[in-house]
This record gives structure tokens, sequence and C-alpha cells, in this order.
């Protein structure tokens, strides 16, 4: 048969809020608001992980880990993608192509932290830092993106499965 190729797309957004700490792409950046969320509200790692997810028919994050679940209060979001997704896709016979993300916040300029991102996702979910492509854009002050009321993530994703 060969290989079994599929595809998924994700998305998230989260509050921007006083007094959190903004946790994008499995980094802390520092900024004068935070994101607003049971777990650490990591929008692009949510975004990821539902594609992922979606891609191999297994449902969304919400699905997997509720937030009426005590466990996930605060979590780093950075376990979500490791041990979870990649368990469920490995478990499913499923391997990585590729991610194509992209952030949309007014502010902070994200552009300076994007190689840093790559390198953090591409060492949690131990693939090639090449196999990542983040973008950040803004909503050129339009909306809730644009009002610096909330941070949104968008996640494309591919992945193989090896038939016999």
């Amino acid at each position: 048969m060969g290989m079994k190729i599929r595809v998924g797309f994700g998305y998230d957004v989260h509050a921007l809020v006083p007094d959190r700490e903004l946790w994008l792409g499995g980094i802390k950046i520092e900024h004068t608001l935070g994101l607003l969320g049971h777990s650490d509200a990591d929008v692009l790692i949510h975004a990821i992980c539902d594609a992922l997810l979606g891609a191999a028919n297994m449902r969304d994050i919400g699905y997997h880990f509720p937030d009426t679940a005590g466990e996930y209060k605060n979590i780093d979001s950075n376990i979500f993608i490791r041990r979870e997704t990649r368990g469920f896709l490995r478990g499913a016979g499923y391997e990585l192509g590729n991610i194509d993300a992209t952030v949309a916040a007014e502010r902070p300029k994200l552009n300076p932290h994007i190689p840093l991102m790559k390198k953090t996702l591409a060492e949690v979910m131990n693939v090639d830092e090449e196999d990542i492509s983040i973008k950040a854009t803004t909503t050129e002050k339009l909306g809730f993106t644009g009002r610096q009321e909330g941070i949104s993530a968008y996640a494309t994703v591919l992945i193989q499965r090896m038939g016999s």
C-alpha cells in the first residue's frame, strides 16, 4: 500500500491579561501581559497539538485534556506536545512530516523569538528544526488581536504512516 499521508489544521486563541506570564512556542517571552488559560495558555502549542490530533483523527486537545481536570492546571504545554500528542501519534504509527504555523499578535514583536521557539519545539518533539515553520503576523490593529485583547495561532501539519 505504501505510505499514508494525512494533514491536520489547528486553531487556538487566548485572552491577554495582566499578572500572567506570556508563554509562546514553549518559551517565556517578557511582556506586560500574559495569556489566560487553565494551562500555561500557550496558543501556538495548543494549535499545533490540535492540528496533530486532527490529522490522526483523534479529536482535539480539549477532549484529551479537559480544563476541568485539576492535573492540567497551569501545566507546561510542552508536556502536552511531548508526552501525550507525540505518544498518541507514535502509538497510531504516525510520524511528523512538517508543521507550518502562524501566530497573530499585535505586541510583543515575535520575530526575534522565532529561532528559539523552533529550537525548543524541535527538542521537545524530537524532530528536526527544519520540519517546523513558525511565522508571526499582526492583524493591522483590527479585531481582538489588533486591540491587544488576545493572541491567536494557526497550525497546519503533515503526518505520515508507513503501511504494509
